[in-house]
């Protein structure tokens, strides 16, 4: 009988401990979450005269705990945890600080016109990115605050927009790094770094038969380039058959232009490529294909700055005037 008491305290206790560690993961997924427009301090109580703890950058991740008129009590992810091969300890388990930040610089999932405002803030982010002198870290502001749109806010008019804009970022700042790279050069693809690839292909699935849909996966073709041609028609074909299938299965893309002349261009670089070999009858070939192409965006795209770069290109291959290798330069 004591044995049973001692049993039930037990397990009691073991349940009351569980509860503990499982409530708040609870409460979290139920939680107001939102994010600051402005850097913010993080103190360790509601006041201007409190310790500092931590400085939070625009867009970070908030859950909201409680709030009063002036300050509001949040945790703060200041670093997300990372699962990336070579990941330390310290990145595997990322870095929350709890605390409180002035509420007026909060924007939560309730906020009236709470997507306009985060949308703004990344937008004006993104300019000042594009600034000569602009703010130190605006690029990666703007990455943080448009996919913090998405996240609070999925089902905003801007939540398709906002995920690519933040994808493309990262895409573009993943890019700089890779390409500076000795491994850029690399004429096989996979050779080099990848972008990656997770918020494009999220793009996709969240939102397809959207423009930005079509744009994001207009983005994945670049992971699939080579570097350096070497002179060789196999990477210039390839890529040209990759263009000319991404505007045929969309069409109605904003890149569907873009697609066919990057498709063109190579075309014509085959041109040369072929007649080295020599290959003259694919050299032909390829003149054709190039014109082609070339006219398709004139007749198809007319608006387009394409059509005016694809008419320069058809004089080009017309006039026998060659657009790669040495003869080019």
């Amino acid at each position: 009988m004591h044995m049973s008491r001692a049993v039930s305290k037990v397990v009691l206790a073991l349940i009351l401990s569980f509860s503990t560690f499982v409530l708040p993961i609870f409460a979290r997924a139920d939680a107001v979450r939102g994010t600051v427009v402005q850097e913010e301090d993080i103190r360790v109580s509601p006041s201007t005269d409190a310790a500092r703890l931590a400085q939070v950058s625009r867009g970070r991740e908030l859950v909201i705990l409680q709030s009063t008129p002036d300050w509001v009590q949040v945790e703060a992810i200041l670093r997300n945890p990372s699962n990336a091969e070579g990941a330390t300890p310290e990145e595997q388990e990322g870095k929350t600080i709890t605390g409180w930040v002035p509420a007026k610089g909060v924007v939560s999932m309730t906020t009236q016109d709470g997507d306009r405002i985060i949308f703004g803030e990344a937008a004006d982010s993104e300019d000042e990115a594009s600034r000569r002198r602009g703010r130190r870290d605006a690029a990666q502001d703007a990455m943080r605050l448009y996919y913090r749109v998405y996240d609070l806010m999925p089902t905003s008019p801007l939540a398709a927009e906002s995920l690519y804009r933040a994808g493309d970022i990262r895409w573009q700042l993943e890019r700089n790094d890779i390409m500076t790279r000795p491994s850029a050069h690399e004429r096989q693809s996979y050779l080099r770094g990848q972008m990656t690839e997770d918020w494009m292909k999220l793009v996709m699935k969240k939102y397809p038969g959207t423009k930005w849909a079509d744009l994001a996966a207009y983005r994945l073709i670049e992971n699939k380039l080579c570097g350096d041609w070497q002179g060789l028609a196999k990477c210039p074909d390839k890529e040209a058959e990759m263009y000319e299938n991404y505007a045929k299965e969309h069409s109605q893309s904003p890149a569907a232009p873009e697609a066919l002349y990057e498709a063109a261009t190579r075309r014509s670089a085959l041109i040369e490529i072929y007649r080295t070999e020599p290959n003259q009858k694919k050299s032909a070939e390829s003149k054709n294909q190039a014109l082609g192409l070339a006219q398709r965006i004139v007749s198809q795209y007319p608006q387009s700055d394409y059509a005016y770069r694809a008419q320069r290109l058809i004089f080009y291959i017309q006039q026998g005037i060659p657009t790669y290798g040495n003869a080019n330069e």
